[in-house]
């Protein structure tokens, strides 16, 4: 079989930013797929699941009540790896036109105080694994980290 495009990005000199994973074509529309990396693969340890599924929570309820971009989000989830995330949006986008709607999320997330949208029996398959506190830490470490000083190398795969 052929070794997708995502298999052939070096992990090993990936760095946490803001990266075009790929566009498609669904007719005459595109997708946008954007690697939103929060850690280091294979240098940093990678996130726990209960923190991954609260910014998930928070990131898609953020993401789908933008009043600018709502209707644009096709998806937001987490990767496999455990190191960042998947941001699918219908047009054709680059990684700089995001930034500020990315810098907003996760500001959103590390400012966030309640209950943790959809974490009840009747919405959420595990519910109960979340992590609000660690999430908010998680948010600030990658604004700080990363959002703070974002340069070319941290918005293009190399």
């Amino acid at each position: 079989m052929k070794t997708i495009a995502s298999f052939t990005v070096d992990h090993m000199r990936l760095l946490p930013g803001i990266y075009v994973s790929r566009k498609d074509s669904t007719g005459q529309d595109i997708v946008t797929t954007f690697d939103i990396r929060m850690t280091r693969p294979n240098f940093e340890p990678v996130m726990n699941t209960a923190e991954i599924h609260t910014i998930e929570h928070l990131g898609a309820t953020f993401l789908r009540n933008h009043a600018e971009m709502g209707d644009k989000v096709v998806y937001f989830g987490p990767m496999g790896c455990r190191t960042g995330f998947y941001l699918l949006l219908a047009g054709d986008y680059e990684s700089d036109d995001i930034v500020p709607l990315i810098k907003e999320m996760f500001e959103y997330i590390r400012t966030y105080e309640g209950e943790v949208p959809g974490a009840a029996p009747e919405c959420c398959g595990n519910y109960l694994d979340m992590n609000l506190p660690m999430a908010k830490y998680l948010a600030e470490k990658y604004i700080d980290e990363v959002l703070a000083r974002l340069t070319p190398d941290r918005l293009k795969y190399s």
